[in-house]
């Protein structure tokens, strides 16, 4: 019996997976109430259950807007939903990101390995619109206050930089806010 998932390339999917979540780790272990999973199956609507390379949620218990089934599964539309595309740029930019859209995710990264381009979603009036880079080559989250990310530094795999920005926002004013009220709401 031969054993065979899904091929995916390590360059073009596996490391920038790595690099995303180990980025998102960081952040969900500084932010109470938040939750992190790896291609989890995603009830949004009786006609969508995608998988998406990575969610950032809050939980149930602090606001967020999906819940854990009694099956396991979860239900709802997390808060951030990240995709690696390397081979599924199309189903990626097109259906799943409609989808998503249409059920109300309010942010939505996509890494594009091949473009080497990020491009973060933030859904505002029905539809996403691109979170601005800032001059020093930062975006900055509107769903999760000190979630920062140093777009370049990622693509390039400098690290050490990517968590340095990061600590910059855990340490921002609004990242303490938001941990204070997330602390009194879990």
């Amino acid at each position: 019996m031969r054993i065979a998932a899904s091929p995916l390339r390590f360059e073009q999917h596996a490391e920038p997976h790595s690099r995303i979540h180990g980025w998102l780790w960081t952040y969900q272990v500084t932010t109470p109430g938040s939750r992190l999973g790896i291609e989890p199956t995603v009830r949004l609507d009786l006609d969508n259950e995608p998988q998406p390379d990575i969610v950032l949620i809050l939980d149930e218990s602090v606001g967020g807007q999906s819940k854990l089934a009694e099956d396991g599964y979860l239900e709802g539309v997390p808060e951030l939903v990240v995709e690696i595309a390397a081979s599924s740029v199309a189903i990626d930019t097109g259906g799943k990101k409609q989808a998503y859209r249409r059920n109300g995710v309010p942010e939505y990264l996509i890494w594009k390995a091949h473009e080497s381009q990020i491009d973060w979603f933030s859904l505002t009036d029905g539809e996403y619109q691109l979170l601005p880079i800032d001059s020093e080559g930062i975006i900055r989250s509107q769903v999760f206050p000190g979630l920062w990310l140093a777009v370049d530094a990622l693509l390039r795999n400098q690290m050490a930089k990517v968590v340095e920005v990061l600590g910059e926002g855990l340490r921002s004013p609004e990242h303490a806010a938001s941990v204070e009220r997330l602390g009194k709401a879990s």
